[in-house]
């Protein structure tokens, strides 16, 4: 296989018709090599438009929608990014080339020890994988990173929790999907004020459940 040509391909008959446009994206698509965070196993899907199996029945997202979200959030180089599911470590690795700070929460001590090798091997310094259950959000002793300006959850949720929302810096942006299989919508959300946010929709999509989100309510008033 040439891997640059199933690169070039991947982008252009992939990325770029799914109106992921910004130069800066497709560039960053080219700079984080995404073969390095695929396992071994699945080196030759690399490109392919699918989600990559991870152990503990985890995935790697489609390569366009990894594009999409990063293009969405415009992450920026003072910014402070946390991410809920490391898995191969890859969406960390784009995002530290675009922020400042990465804090990434991965559940499966067999992938935090997957993402946090994948990371050192690429060498991307600016990632900190942490072990622990980021359904509720991320909050630790010192932790001098929270608030966030950036929120990227990598499993779907019924409804945004309000703690993951409050982490939020007022301007700050999450990405989630939202919903119940079969009719999920990715989101942007801003924080707008102490109290105010509002929420763009980007796409239908389905995806896996976020371990442990909470379940929306159904009881009606």
């Amino acid at each position: 296989m040439n891997i640059e040509q199933a690169r070039f391909n991947m982008i252009e008959q992939q990325i770029r018709p799914w109106d992921v446009l910004d130069q800066d994206v497709l560039e960053l698509l080219v700079l984080v090599k995404r073969e390095a965070f695929v396992p071994a196993a699945y080196r030759a899907l690399a490109f392919a438009d699918t989600e990559i199996p991870l152990p503990h029945g985890e995935y790697m997202l489609a390569p366009r929608v990894e594009a999409r979200i990063m293009q969405e959030l415009a992450v920026q180089k003072h910014e402070n990014v946390l991410e809920i599911g490391a898995g191969s470590g890859y969406m960390a690795a784009l995002l530290a080339h675009r922020a400042r700070h990465v804090t990434t929460v991965e559940i499966e001590p067999e992938l935090k020890e997957m993402a946090q090798k994948n990371l050192a091997g690429y060498g991307v310094s600016n990632v900190e994988v942490v072990l622990g259950d980021g359904a509720q959000g991320y909050t630790a002793p010192n932790q001098p990173n929270a608030p966030y300006d950036v929120i990227v959850l990598s499993g779907s949720v019924g409804s945004v929790p309000e703690k993951l929302l409050s982490q939020l810096k007022i301007g700050g942006r999450l990405f989630a999907v939202v919903g119940t299989a079969p009719a999920m919508t990715a989101q942007i959300i801003t924080r707008n004020s102490e109290v105010d946010y509002s929420t763009v929709g980007l796409f239908e999509t389905v995806i896996k459940p976020l371990r442990n989100a909470p379940e929306p309510s159904n009881f009606k008033f």
